[in-house]
């Protein structure tokens, strides 16, 4: 089945999802799971990852709602209060859960690019093991050197790194996001996210040929079997829509084999977020 691995639901709120600034008003309206539907028939993809937009437990019931209403919705990676002391009775009350399989905290917006390795919020990280959680790691570039000091104080625990690490694309910079994404990748337990690119580069500026070269640091980092497609709809509508998104990932993997294909469109997904 091919998998859709990251995208976002929400009816639009200007409190909770105040990050929508005035460039961004094509985001500023509700955005649900027919909606979703419609694209996903389109390109033919059978099953998709929901993913955490605002940081409150009432989004994340709304996601899993969302999955126990519709099929085509296989998992759910919310957000929890990791730096709270009684985060464990927190994870507890979902446990049960068959859609929850991850956690995500917003650590690109946050002021200090060395937040993910704070002690508190480590504390909560290592909870998720005993959950059988994957923990998404959502930065910027320049957070990714602290994120590979994070990853490696928790060598058990899966991790997906959203949006290729946010490289500096709109800005024309390779380095040093490639040298640490090669150094991330040396991480067996990370996989990652083919997503979120068209967004990093001038949005209506923007060419193929501009993200391939950051496209294929991605692939010969993680290789085949560790990286997964994500549209990160509609977020993505800032500079690309579903269908062009889709067609652009299909044509950069298309001179891989049939299974390498597969892996990444749908098969490292299923694997790594234990999908049914």
């Amino acid at each position: 089945m091919k998998i859709d691995a990251h995208h976002h639901f929400w009816k639009y709120d200007p409190v909770r999802y105040s990050w929508m600034n005035e460039s961004m008003e094509i985001l500023k309206k509700d955005y649900q799971p027919a909606d979703l539907q419609v694209e996903i028939e389109k390109a033919e993809i059978g099953g998709v990852v929901s993913v955490q937009a605002d940081q409150s437990l009432l989004e994340t019931d709304e996601l899993l709602d969302h999955a126990t209403e519709n099929d085509f919705i296989k998992g759910v990676v919310g957000w929890f209060p990791l730096a709270d002391p009684a985060i464990e009775e927190v994870l507890a009350e979902y446990a049960d859960n068959p859609w929850l399989k991850g956690v995500r905290h917003v650590v690109q917006d946050e002021p200090d690019d060395r937040f993910i390795l704070g002690e508190a919020f480590n504390e909560g990280i290592r909870k998720l093991e005993e959950f059988d959680l994957i923990y998404d790691i959502l930065i910027y570039e320049r957070q990714l050197g602290a994120s590979i000091e994070f990853v490696d104080l928790h060598p058990n625990l899966p991790f997906v790194l959203d949006h290729v690490a946010k490289p500096r694309i709109g800005d024309g910079l390779m380095e040093p996001w490639k040298e640490q994404m090669f150094e991330m990748s040396r991480r067996e337990n990370v996989t990652c996210k083919l997503s979120g690119m068209a967004t990093e580069a001038k949005w209506a500026e923007w060419t193929s040929d501009q993200l391939r070269p950051y496209m294929e640091v991605a692939l010969d980092a993680f290789g085949p079997d560790r990286l997964m497609f994500g549209s990160d709809w509609p977020v993505a509508r800032l500079a690309v829509d579903y269908m062009p998104w889709v067609n652009l990932c299909r044509e950069f993997i298309s001179s891989l084999s049939t299974d390498e294909r597969e892996a990444i469109e749908g098969g490292n997904a299923t694997r790594v977020y234990r999908l049914d």
